[in-house]
């Protein structure tokens, strides 16, 4: 159990000797059972390598499978095996959702109409339609919006204002020394009527986090929960996994209506050119214009993939310019709708401070300071 879980976590016996300060020699005689560590030593080394210290006595690894269905599979390959980072960000997410559905239970809330209101044999056109009178993403929307990130901070905004719990996030909880791997997920959805939940990765450029958003957003609209690593580096249609077309095509369509694309792009203007007087007019970024132009067939491969290249590159140079602070990362983490659920459930005495810390992922010493900065 100790060598399954150090392999696991992708750790050398090198890595895992320092944790509990001891030679890799010995790591390997405790892996062959030559030896045995301390109590303290074996709980030290499940903390390090994340799993439950009661994993160490079992009498053979428990199989990981992700708790959603799986819709993450590329050009007919099977998807490959979970990683830890994923695994507790999905179960940390089921949590929070099990938590809020309950408190809401409790409210006596409504279901939510939208929530499997269509099927994955439904047009795409009606299903952004739905979502883009829903929501209000509409030319109102996009003149309170100066730039297409205040335009995913307002759609972020009014999906919650609907019932949508939206989490954002590139670490595992708050532990910033681990980071998701954009490679393997890009974003998951809980399809619930009363609890509907997204997810989106965030340590994906900020300018592809927008289509991600209106993707997991279709999901649920189609009822339809899964993981998704949607490769945006093929055409919607070439997507391996039917719901993962459909939500791309519904992406793009909510957010650049295809008929106003067509008739207004100037096939004698250049792509950066035409890419950003779209970008201005529907306020998002320019990979979301490049993404419809290609899916609408107005660019060739080898012209998607050289501008797809420089326009990420881009993002990520932008994204790193700010980090944010630990309050504005927090409420993005853990949603600003869970997170004032929480505390007004704290402030009743109906959930514990250490329930809340729990599923905020803070110390218990934090969350009196909350309430201040959720203004």
């Amino acid at each position: 159990m100790l060598r399954w879980a150090r392999e696991r976590d992708g750790l050398s016996r090198e890595l895992a000797a320092r944790t509990v300060n001891v030679t890799p020699g010995r790591i390997q005689a405790w892996e062959e059972e030559r030896e045995r560590p301390t109590i303290n030593q074996a709980q030290t080394l499940a903390h390090r390598y994340n799993i439950p210290f009661g994993y160490l006595f079992l009498s053979e690894p428990p199989i990981d499978s992700l708790p959603l269905p799986d819709l993450r599979t590329v050009a007919g390959q099977p998807p490959r095996k979970p990683s830890p980072e994923l695994l507790w960000t999905l179960r940390d997410a089921i949590s929070k959702h099990d938590w809020y559905r309950e408190y809401l239970e409790l409210a006596n809330a409504e279901s939510l109409a939208f929530v499997a209101s269509f099927s994955h044999t439904s047009s795409p056109l009606d299903i952004a339609e739905s979502i883009r009178t829903t929501f209000a993403v509409n030319d109102e929307m996009r003149r309170k919006a100066n730039t297409w990130e205040r335009f995913l901070t307002l759609f972020v905004r009014q999906s919650e204002e609907q019932g949508v719990i939206v989490l954002r996030n590139g670490v595992v909880g708050n532990n910033t020394s681990r980071s998701l791997n954009v490679a393997e997920f890009r974003g998951f959805a809980i399809s619930d009527d009363l609890a509907p939940l997204v997810f989106i990765n965030s340590k994906d450029a900020k300018a592809a986090q927008i289509f991600t958003l209106a993707h997991e957003i279709a999901h649920l609209w189609i009822g339809e929960s899964g993981v998704s690593n949607p490769d945006y580096r093929r055409k919607s249609d070439s997507q391996a996994n039917d719901v993962e077309r459909l939500c791309n095509r519904v992406a793009a369509e909510l957010l650049v209506p295809a008929q106003n694309f067509r008739a207004q792009w100037d096939s004698g203007a250049d792509i950066p050119t035409n890419v950003d007087r779209f970008g201005r007019l529907y306020k998002v970024s320019r990979f979301v214009v490049l993404r419809q132009a290609y899916d609408l067939g107005m660019l060739n491969d080898d012209t998607y993939w050289a501008y797809y290249e420089d326009f990420l590159k881009a993002s990520h140079r932008a994204d790193s310019e700010s980090a944010g602070n630990f309050y504005t990362n927090l409420l993005a983490r853990s949603s600003r709708k869970l997170t004032i659920a929480l505390l007004s459930a704290l402030a009743e005495g109906s959930v514990s401070y250490r329930e809340a810390s729990r599923l905020l992922n803070v110390r218990v010493g934090k969350l009196d300071s909350l309430p201040e900065h959720l203004s």
